[in-house]
């Protein structure tokens, strides 16, 4: 059968903990974290268009602009 625990730990077991429950300097942890969380150099993402699709997307409208062009003069 499970019993539930007790999420609360003995006093007289923890480590860490003086007599009558303080804890003494150095024990705990300090209350912001000395490294943040954009340590080492910020690399900025590349602003804008690739390349690639702006070389596909004038291919496209360059031959759908021919096409027309040559339909229009065909016709």
């Amino acid at each position: 059968m499970n019993t539930p625990q007790n999420p609360d730990p003995e006093p007289d077991r923890t480590t860490g903990l003086e007599p009558g429950g303080s804890v003494p300097p150095g024990e705990t942890p300090p209350g912001e974290s000395s490294t943040g969380s954009e340590t080492g150099p910020r690399n900025d993402p590349p602003r804008g268009w690739a390349m690639g699709p702006l070389i596909a997307i004038g291919v496209v409208v360059l031959f759908f602009a021919a096409f027309f062009l040559a339909y229009a003069v065909l016709i």
